[in-house]
């Protein structure tokens, strides 16, 4: 059975943004699940979107001790017979590829956060990178950005990076 993602990350509320956007909170109603690569900041932004879908998410460098007993470093799991992980930080984009290969060589899917620079690259074992950008800071991106995409039969399809 598909299963429709919504990824996001480095939403750093309340300090970029006073709540998600609304087109944010939309995508998270059509979703199954709502991936979140860390640096949430404060738990209700969790709480929020747990009542829009199931979240699989990580704590961040920037978020606190309640954050941490709820959240993992690292999370895994198997999704529409992909296998995801969730981390926040993977460290400079040099030699990026090669690093997570080696980090994670029974995963199909990473998905990352900390940099606000969405990335989608397949490293040379065939691990599928993604970083979704954050929906609140753009930094030095165009647009906040989010990502979306389908987990079905072992395979990702239809990755999207949606501006907000």
């Amino acid at each position: 059975m598909a299963t429709q993602l919504l990824m996001i990350s480095d939403t750093h509320i309340p300090g970029r943004a006073r709540r998600l956007p609304e087109a944010l909170l939309r995508q998270a109603d059509a979703a199954d699940l709502i991936i979140h690569a860390g640096d949430w900041v404060v738990a209700s932004v969790l709480d929020e979107l747990e009542e829009h879908a199931p979240v699989l998410g990580v704590y961040g460098n920037n978020d606190g001790a309640d954050l941490r007993a709820r959240l993992p470093e690292i999370a895994e799991r198997t999704i529409g017979g992909l296998r995801l992980a969730v981390i926040h930080e993977t460290g400079p984009s040099q030699r990026r590829e090669m690093r997570m290969d080696a980090a994670f060589p029974g995963i199909d899917v990473l998905v990352f956060g900390h940099s606000h620079i969405p990335w989608d690259t397949t490293t040379p074992r065939g691990l599928r990178l993604l970083n979704p950008g954050s929906p609140t800071d753009r930094r030095r991106q165009p647009v906040h950005t989010m990502m979306t995409a389908l987990a079905d039969d072992g395979a990702l399809r239809d990755v999207r990076m949606l501006p907000l």
